[in-house]
């Protein structure tokens, strides 16, 4: 079994995901031109061992323009994502580096998973 979940944190204080469309703009305002962290709770359990791990990586966003921000909510991929944001399509737009895991950004942090359970990598 395999159980993740990815939360936001900035200033140390967690995100969440953004109950509705003036949350997602706040989340954008308040990340536009910073760095935050993007963290994973992994747990793996296999054979009646519980295997734990957390991943963290950084993400900085560009300074945003108002015009970018209302695209983006209006867009509405905020809905639903954990800093009200995803990487993988428009949210990509917002970024301007990352440092660590791209992957973990995505939602499921591979390199930690092959780290807990490198049975799952291997060949038959």
């Amino acid at each position: 079994m395999i159980a993740c979940d990815t939360d936001v944190v900035l200033d140390d204080e967690v995100l969440g995901k953004p109950g509705n469309p003036s949350e997602a703009r706040e989340y954008l305002d308040r990340m536009s031109g910073r760095a935050h962290t993007v963290m994973s709770g992994l747990v793996v359990v296999a054979d009646g061992e519980e295997r734990i791990g957390v991943e963290r990586t950084s993400v900085v966003f560009k300074d945003l323009t108002d015009a970018e921000k209302d695209r983006y909510v209006a867009f509405g991929e905020w809905e639903g994502r954990s800093g009200g944001y995803a990487i993988q399509t428009l949210g990509s737009s917002l970024v301007e580096r990352l440092e660590g895991s791209v992957s973990n950004v995505v939602g499921l942090p591979v390199g930690l998973l092959a780290e807990l359970a490198p049975e799952l990598f291997e060949r038959a």
